[in-house]
């Protein structure tokens, strides 16, 4: 698929997946996009849990039931380390933003869907997330991205015209 093909395309899936196994290699694939993205004074502030053990995922989706439901095979993990910089600026949140969207784009030019997963996290969970994945007590579980065949066709929310949202040289043209 070209990049504005899975561009047009990409949209958060929220649907059933089906039962089938998203490949290791798959996984490693959209990970590996991930960690081509830019990242502030080249920090590379972002890592990545890969969980396609149903024995590690089931105990997630559990503590997410309340407030997001995903069956998905496979779940990717965001962990952002915090760390301030020597020039004392931090980008974590910047290099996680762009890591998922270069994994977004990856997962449904490959035929997958996601939902970019972050409100339900807030509260805690993101801490007892992390401790069933091992992150250490200084990074954060920021992020998680379900993968999987969806079970229906998605399409993308609609969005505003270019002219509501861009313009040349002056806010609001």
């Amino acid at each position: 698929m070209e990049l504005s093909e899975a561009i047009a395309k990409r949209h958060s899936y929220r649907g059933k997946y089906q039962d089938q196994l998203v490949s290791r290699e798959d996984l490693e694939t959209i990970v590996k996009a991930g960690l081509m993205a830019p990242s502030g004074c080249n920090s590379q502030s972002t890592s990545f849990v890969i969980v396609d053990d149903p024995a590690v995922l089931d105990p997630i989706k559990t503590l997410l039931a309340g407030k997001q439901r995903f069956d998905s095979p496979a779940l990717i993990a965001c962990v952002i380390d915090p760390k301030v910089l020597p020039n004392g600026m931090h980008f974590e949140l910047e290099d996680c933003s762009a890591a998922v969207e270069n994994m977004l784009l990856t997962i449904t030019a490959m035929g997958f869907a996601t939902v970019w997963l972050d409100g339900a996290l807030r509260g805690g969970l993101d801490k007892q997330i992390g401790d069933l994945l091992g992150v250490p007590e200084d990074k954060q579980v920021r992020i998680l991205l379900p993968v999987g065949v969806p079970v229906t066709v998605g399409r993308p929310a609609p969005k505003k015209p270019f002219e509501q949202r861009a313009w040349f040289n002056r806010y609001g043209g």
